[in-house]
């Protein structure tokens, strides 16, 4: 009796695990889209409580805030695409320019201490005469350029496909939520016992702690340095802080606009707004990510700021983007685990 019940048992465990085994593999391709639309909806669930409460429906408050998430995320993305563009034709008239006049040395190069005649006769040599300039420019275009466009091409139509299924399983999550939630807890009760609603809490205030810590100070930071840009001077500076924005979601990205800029402004001979900038967006960054990030994230996870710190690039490094949140909730569950394991064991 005994030996068929255990027969039973690894047949149904076999059973269970292959059918997990095909689901996942018959899902791969959208598996990010899950993954984003379920981040999406523990950030945004007080705000689709209030919009049920207000609204009375939850389907009509499902469809609603789903467009205003839709509009948030594909709007920007908008107004990316068409500076994108007519940035693509100023960048096409500028390669025009230099094949007929060369690029021109810059003043503040040959100031340069120690290496500034070398560097200016270096510049003039090999990208001042248009000879030069048209010899590099060739050299660029037939290293790829319409390949790399025809690539990045492909990738935006993966990432919009991703973006419709996001929104479409956002949808269903915030009209079917509450049945989700407690079949979740059911089964999260049945396998893991009392400590399962717990470590649910856990994740769930990573995965929130993270969105504030990740996303809000980002923004917080696309528009400090944005009045930045303005300040000195440089073009653009709303698409500047834009960018800033969305890239400083990853600590430590930031750099990679600003300093940009600062090279923007050297180019342009303006090296004291280029010093000025690079000191002050440095000193912001600094700040962000060492201080206010650890302190909002820590606050309501209760992780130390190692594991803050492992948790995003060891997410970002797994999962991609979709592992600055993932990372954090993950490491959160393993430390309430690890605390409850920890707590000495109780007198009898």
């Amino acid at each position: 009796m005994a030996s068929t019940f255990s027969l039973q048992l690894l047949g149904r465990i076999f059973v269970i695990a292959l059918l997990a085994v095909l689901a996942i593999w018959t899902l791969w391709r959208f598996l990010p889209a899950l993954g984003w639309a379920a981040v999406l909806a523990i950030a945004t669930w007080p705000l689709r409580q209030r919009f049920t409460r207000d609204l009375g429906s939850p389907t009509i408050s499902a469809v609603a805030l789903t467009l205003l998430v839709g509009i948030a995320i594909v709007g920007p993305l908008i107004v990316l695409v068409f500076e994108g563009a007519r940035e693509a034709v100023l960048i096409v008239e500028w390669l025009r320019s230099v094949r007929e006049t060369g690029l021109g040395t810059p003043e503040w190069l040959s100031q340069l201490p120690m290496v500034g005649g070398y560097a200016a006769s270096w510049w003039q040599d090999h990208l001042g005469s248009p000879e030069a300039a048209k010899e590099l420019v060739g050299r660029a275009e037939t290293l790829g350029f319409m390949q790399w466009t025809r690539h990045l091409g492909h990738e935006v139509i993966s990432r919009l496909i991703i973006l419709g299924f996001t929104l479409l399983t956002l949808l269903f999550i915030y009209r079917d939520g509450p049945l989700i939630i407690q079949q979740a807890r059911n089964v999260a009760d049945r396998a893991l016992g009392p400590p399962a609603q717990r470590y649910g809490r856990e994740a769930i205030a990573a995965v929130r702690a993270t969105v504030n810590g990740l996303v809000l100070v980002g923004l917080a930071e696309g528009a400090v340095l944005g009045i930045a840009y303005v300040a000195a001077g440089i073009s653009h500076p709303l698409v500047l802080g834009f960018a800033t924005g969305v890239v400083a979601a990853v600590p430590f990205g930031a750099p990679l606009v600003y300093i940009a800029a600062c090279l923007m402004l050297a180019a342009q001979s303006r090296l004291l707004a280029a010093v000025l900038l690079f000191s002050f967006a440095s000193l912001v960054v600094f700040v962000a990510d060492h201080f206010v990030r650890p302190a909002l994230i820590g606050m309501s996870t209760r992780l130390p700021f190692l594991w803050i710190l492992l948790g995003i690039f060891g997410g970002l490094e797994t999962f991609g983007l979709l592992g600055l949140f993932l990372g954090p909730a993950v490491l959160a569950v393993v430390l309430a685990i690890w605390r409850e394991a920890a707590k000495p064991p109780t007198a009898t």
